[in-house]
Formats: C-alpha cells, structure tokens, sequence
C-alpha cells in the first residue's frame, strides 16, 4: 500500500517550480491558475522573487501548494496516473492538508490557491508581530514537551501561553505561543535535557490557541465552500485518521488552524492500515526524513525535478 504526502511551510525555497515550469506545460498550467486565482505573479516570485517575499506566509501556503499540484498534474497527464489507482492514502502537513484535498479533487487549484491566501492572511492577523513565537524541541519525547509547554505557560508573563503544535517525529517537537513562553519553554527543555531548542523563524504562532481569530475566518469562509468527497481518504492532521466526509473534512480544516498537526501518529496511523511506502510530491523531502525518523521499515521516495517524476512513473507503472 502506498501513501502520497504533501509538504507544508518551511520547504519553500526561491526557484522553486522553475525546473517544472520550464519542462511541462502541465506544470506551467497550474501556476498559471494559482496566478489568475489571486491577481498576483506568485510563480514570479517563488522562481526568482525575494526570499523575504515568499516567506511571508500569505505567499509560503499557496506557493508551496502550487508546486505541488504541478507535480501532481504532470504525473495525471503525462503518466496517465489517476489517483485512488495510485495510493490507498493522501496526507499533508497543515497546509499540505489543503493540497492533498487538491490532488484528489475535493478542492480545485483556484479554490485551494484564494483559501490557502486567506489562511495565510488570517494567521497573520490573529497576532500582531512580535508577539507570537515557535521553537522545536529536539531530542524530548511528546509527553515531556507537553509538560514543559504547561510550566513555561504558568511561569511566563500574565496570561502568557505556550503549547505543542506539531509532533513532527519521535524527538522533533514544535512549541508555539506568546514570545515570553516560548522562551521559558527553551529555557526549561535545555534544562530537561533536549539536544537542542531553537526559535524557528516563523511570523506568527502557527497551531496555537492564539490562532483563534484565524480559526473563526476560516469556519466562516471553508461554510462558504463547496467540498467534494475526496477520491482517496484523506489522513487529517488533527485527528491522525482518515476523513473522507465533507462536512467532516470541512470542521477539522478550522479545527487544523490551532489544533496539534499529528504528524508522527498519522504516518504511524499508515503503517497501521498496511501502508507501507509515502512519496512526497512537492518542494523539498521535509516530510521524507520525518518519515524516515518515524519508522525506517516505510520506504520514502520525493518527487520534485523532472528526473524525480521520471522515476516515479516508472516506479508507479511497474
């Protein structure tokens, strides 16, 4: 069995989809889309733009799902590949949730580019900057981050809190908040004995509590939204399981905005099922070195360059 997964925020990089865009007009199709779907030259800027630029996170989610797509679409076209032929699962890392909903066509890639803007947006607007953080926590258990997100919250400032957001993979934890708790919880993880605890550098306290002004525009707007039931079941960040209800998929996606993304359990909630191969479509192989961290028995394989959707053609046909 095998599982396609979906990168999200921090494997963008400038020049980015350039090697698709000039090699496949399926590719240059979809950042076409993206680009009319939100009157900007967003694939300018992920090719050759300023990596200030792309990093903002209103142009990080829809940059990082176009690529993506593009990949995707090259393999439907070109490869003749359909989907639910292909994988038993879909899964993505928060935003990458948005674009394995694309890929099995509950969205459509103008409808995923304006959501994944908005949700960019919105995060951005829930905290002013500066006042929000995120550090990951290398080399602790979920179970000890938890307890020292609790104690960082209760001995930072007033009303200061600290949280887990992403369980990336055994001992890669990711803590979001106020600054002022963030920085307690580093301090008290070095304490407890993790190799290492750094900010990252984030705009906002992604997966957070703090993210509930977010929270509420996204319910507002995905109630707006036609969803179509997935062609694959998709595996939900926040509850590790496969979705494949609209109405379902629509309340975890506000659920996501603040929820913990269970990354480490929705690869071991895989294996569970049968799964035993995930390949990452997209920019970068983030999510292929978690996965290798979770459990070396899943075999991993990226599919970003064309030499890489060669291969996986031929990998897949076989």
């Amino acid at each position: 069995m095998r599982a396609f997964i979906f990168p999200g925020q921090g494997s963008q990089y400038i020049g980015m989809g350039k090697e698709l865009h000039d090699t496949y007009a399926e590719a240059r199709e979809i950042f076409e889309e993206v680009d009319e779907a939100l009157s900007q030259n967003l694939s300018k800027l992920m090719m050759e733009g300023e990596a200030d630029d792309l990093n903002l996170t209103e142009n990080t989610q829809p940059a990082l799902m176009a690529v993506s797509l593009a990949v995707m679409r090259v393999l439907e076209r070109q490869g003749g590949i359909v989907l639910r032929d292909a994988v038993d699962f879909a899964a993505g890392h928060s935003l990458g949730e948005y674009s394995a909903l694309t890929a099995a066509r509950s969205f459509n890639v103008p409808q995923a580019a304006s959501l994944l803007r908005l949700r960019g947006q919105a995060m951005q607007r829930a905290v002013p900057v500066g006042q929000g953080s995120m550090a990951a926590i290398l080399g602790l258990e979920i179970d000890d981050v938890r307890e020292i997100a609790l104690n960082a919250s209760s001995r930072a400032g007033p009303g200061e809190t600290c949280e887990s957001a992403n369980d990336n993979s055994p001992g890669q934890i990711v803590v979001s908040g106020h600054k002022g708790a963030v920085a307690k919880a580093i301090e008290l993880a070095t304490e407890k004995g993790a190799k290492r605890a750094i900010e990252l550098p984030v705009s906002a306290p992604f997966h957070s509590k703090l993210m509930k002004p977010a929270e509420e525009e996204m319910r507002e707007r995905l109630d707006a939204e036609q969803i179509d039931i997935p062609s694959v079941p998709i595996v939900a960040n926040v509850t590790a399981e496969a979705v494949e209800d609209p109405e379902e998929i629509r309340k975890l996606l506000v659920q996501q905005v603040t929820g913990t993304v269970r990354w480490r359990e929705s690869v071991l909630w895989m294996k569970e099922q049968g799964v035993t191969e995930m390949v990452e479509l997209g920019a970068g192989k983030v999510l292929t070195g978690l996965v290798r961290r979770i459990d070396r028995d899943i075999a991993t394989f990226n599919a970003e360059t064309p030499a890489q959707i060669d291969e996986l053609l031929t990998k897949l046909k076989g």
